[in-house]
Order: C-alpha cells, then sequence, then structure tokens
C-alpha cells in the first residue's frame, strides 16, 4: 500500500515525490527547507482504526506501521522501542492542585531516551537506501541512540558532540561502538560539521530538521498519549524543547491522527526552554518569523541549544495548537528533578524533567487551570548525567562504622 503521498517544505510549499529528495528542499536550503512528511490519508484511513489498534499485540513505536514513512518492514530491529508507560503523577498532582497529571516516561527506550523513536526511523532509512554509513549531531542522546540502533542494523555511525558533552553519553557512543569525533566547540558548530562530512563521504544524515523522517518517529509518542488516555485528548501537552524536532514531532502526530478520524482535536502544546538557551521563547513572544541566534549555556546539555534548527515546524506547533513557549532557570530544573524522582519514582535527567519544572512554574505562577488535564514529557534517563543529579539530590551518604550503634549514633544526631 502506498502510504506517503508527498513531501511539502515548510517555507515554500513546494511537494516532491518521497524518492526526489533526501533532506530539504533543493529552492529554500538548509535553514529554511525542511520538508512535511504528507501521507494518503484516505487510503490508510480504513486500515488504521481504533479497533485495529486496540487489537495489535506490537508493544513498540511499530505499532503504527501504516502511518510511518518507511517501506521495508523487515528492516526494522526488534528493539522495544516506544509503546513507554504513561504514568498518572497522583501525588505530584495534588501537591500542585492539579485534576490529572501523566508523565509519559520514555526512559525505558533502549538508549534510554524518547530520540530512539527518531534514530531508529533515520537508520532504517538509512539500509532502505542502500547506505552503510550514518553521521548526525548531537548534544548526546540523538548520539547515542544513533549509535544504539547503528550496532544491531550494522551501520557505522559517526558521531559529532560538543566537548561538554556528559561522561554517561560519551561512553554510551564508545561502548556501541561509534566514532565519536568531540568538537571543541558548540553544539551549533558540530551540526555544521556533521552535515559537511556526510555530503562530502556520502554518509546518510540523522541532523534534525535536514531528515524528514526524524520527526515521524517522535510523533509516535503523542500516537501512544491519545491510546493510553482511551482517546480523550489532554488540554495541555509540556515538552523540553532544544532543537524543536521532538516538539513538532509532537503536532505532527496530533494532526495525523485528526486527519484520520481518531481523536476530535488536537491539544495545546507548551515548549520549554532553560532560561539560558531560549531562543524559541523569544522569537515566540516577539512573533518574529525565525529564531535570532543565542550563546546557549545551561545544564540541561540535551537542549542547549543556541539556534534551534526546526525552528519552523516548532513555531508553528505553537501558534496552531493556542500553545507557546516558556524558560525555566537551571535552579527550576534541578529542584524539578528533585520533586519529580521523590513524588514518581522517575529518575530523568535535567532536559528530561523540564517540561515538568514548566508544569510547576506555570501552576504556582497561576496560569494552569488546576481543572485542565496535562501530560508532560519525560525525555531521558537521570544516570546519563549524574553530575546534574548529584547537584539536585542535596544531600550526602552518611559515613558509619561497621557497627550498629555507630549508626544509630549517626541517626540521631
Amino acid at each position: 500500500m502506498k502510504k506517503i503521498d508527498h513531501l511539502a517544505c515548510v517555507t515554500c510549499s513546494k511537494t516532491y515525490g518521497v524518492d526526489d529528495v533526501d533532506y530539504v528542499c533543493p529552492d529554500c536550503g538548509l535553514d529554511r527547507g525542511t520538508l512535511d512528511v504528507i501521507y494518503d490519508y484516505e487510503a490508510i484511513r480504513p486500515r488504521l482504526t481504533r479497533r485495529h489498534l486496540a487489537d495489535s499485540t506490537e508493544a513498540s513505536q511499530w505499532r503504527y506501521w501504516e502511518i510511518l514513512p518507511l517501506s521495508r518492514r523487515e528492516l526494522c530491529p526488534p528493539l522495544r522501542i516506544g509503546w513507554t508507560p504513561l504514568y498518572r503523577a497522583d501525588r505530584l498532582e495534588r501537591e500542585l492542585g492539579l485534576k490529572c497529571l501523566w508523565l509519559k516516561d520514555d526512559t525505558g527506550n533502549p538508549s534510554a531516551s524518547l530520540k530512539d523513536r527518531a534514530s531508529v526511523m533515520a537508520a532504517v532509512r538509512a539500509k532502505e537506501l542502500g547506505k552503510d554509513a550514518v553521521a548526525g549531531a548531537s548534544t548526546g542522546n540523538a548520539a547515542t541512540s544513533m549509535a544504539c540502533v547503528s550496532a544491531y542494523l550494522g551501520l557505522k555511525p559517526y558521531i559529532f558532540v560538543p566537548e561538554r558533552a556528559p561522561k554517561a553519553k560519551v561512553a554510551q557512543l564508545l561502548v556501541y561502538g561509534a566514532t565519536v569525533i568531540m568538537v571543541r566547540g558548540s553544539y551549533d558548530q558540530c551540526f555544521g560539521l556533521a552535515w559537511e562530512a556526510s555530503q562530502r563521504w556520502g554518509w546518510y544524515s540523522r541532523n534534525t530538521a535536514v531528515n524528514p523522517f526524524l520527526g515521524e518517529g517522535k510523533k509516535t509518542a503523542a500516537l501512544e498519549i491519545c491510546e493510553q488516555l482511551e482517546w480523550e485528548v489532554p488540554d495541555k501537552v509540556f515538552c523540553s524543547v532544544g532543537d524543536g524536532c521532538i516538539f513538532g514531532g509532537l503536532h505532527k502526530g496530533f494532526v495525523d491522527f485528526h486527519r484520520l478520524g481518531l481523536i476530535d482535536r488536537v491539544p495545546q502544546l507548551i515548549g520549554v526552554q532553560a532560561a539560558g538557551a531560549a531562543p524559541l521563547v523569544e522569537a515566540f513572544e516577539k512573533g518574529w518569523p525565525e529564531i535570532k541566534p543565542q550563546q546557549a549555556e545551561t545544564l540541561a546539555d540535551s537542549i542547549c541549544v543556541g539556534y534551534p534548527r526546526d525552528q519552523i515546524k516548532a513555531l508553528r506547533a505553537a501558534r496552531h495548537t493556542g500553545g507557546g513557549f516558556m524558560a525555566v532557570t537551571d535552579e527550576e530544573i534541578l529542584a524539578a528533578q528533585r520533586r519529580v524522582a521523590r513524588a514518581t519514582g522517575v529518575f530523568a535527567e535535567p532536559a528530561g524533567v523540564t517540561a515538568i519544572a514548566g508544569v510547576i512554574k506555570m501552576k504556582e505562577a497561576g496560569d494552569l487551570d488546576g481543572a485542565e488535564r496535562v501530560v508532560a514529557l519525560v525525555t531521558g534517563h537521570g544516570l546519563k548525567d549524574i553530575d546534574s543529579a548529584l547537584k539536585a539530590a542535596q544531600g550526602a551518604p552518611i559515613m558509619v562504622e561497621p557497627d550498629i550503634e555507630d549508626i544509630a549514633a549517626k541517626l540521631a544526631a
């Protein structure tokens, strides 16, 4: 069955066949030529129904095969990517005075982040095109996920990361067998180098916004939320934002399900950025059509981006859903990391709890109606950045002698 109708440029609206271009609109180029994947919704509608999904035994994102852009199902690895839990955060919602708060916990994916949803799309597409190597720029999570799925599929990953990337993420890369190119510079510089290298040596590019298939993987988180809430769409969905690909992908997922008649509306999407890396917040608030680059600085390395590459889709998602963007400080992020772990048992890295930091800040400011039904995405595991976790913990072990009386004395002190 033909699934994709065409690819469409987000800037000039020119359309292409799925095999006509691999990356961006040739007329609009890297910064403005990001492509949308547009499906043949009329053909898909009879095949992808609520009944079909209810009967599915596929416990991964491949349950949505009919509306994913790949063509060769046999190439998809059996790694359990997606169909992650949606937890009701009862204690946290009571503390905040919210009617309903759910956490979409993607820390259990194979490389421990939501980015696996996108990387597997790029890896399988590379195999479909006969490529044997992939390249991409990352602050850490996209890199480790690309290395993870590449290891299974036998692809050679070339990963460009900034020098400040957390050691735990670099360790993952090396264990997976990636060629790690550590750049003495920013993520934005890594992005440019990864693209140049992919063009020079023919590697398939995983770069955000350059590759139109990435958002199609990330949209599956939205599709799962719809199913897991039994088709009752939440009022607001909060998501941490760096490059904007997850945010734009969520929007695409909700829109695709709406076009298929599976949901009756699209929720408001709220993007949460770190205050030291918030160009989308500024652009949205000032009504700019595009981003002004910033010097990014935040401990939430996964969203430490000064020039979001998927800016057009991200800004469109906020505007089309009546949502928006907001910023939280590093201190608010660390406080959320500690609070979420202690109230829900979910241990997330700083960027992984930035969305929840946004929920807390908006509610405490009186800008979030307590009756609203809210979902916040948790995008990466806390063990990916131990240094930040230790800062958030605000505690230390109690050192004792191997003597019960010493323990009693120390506990009483």
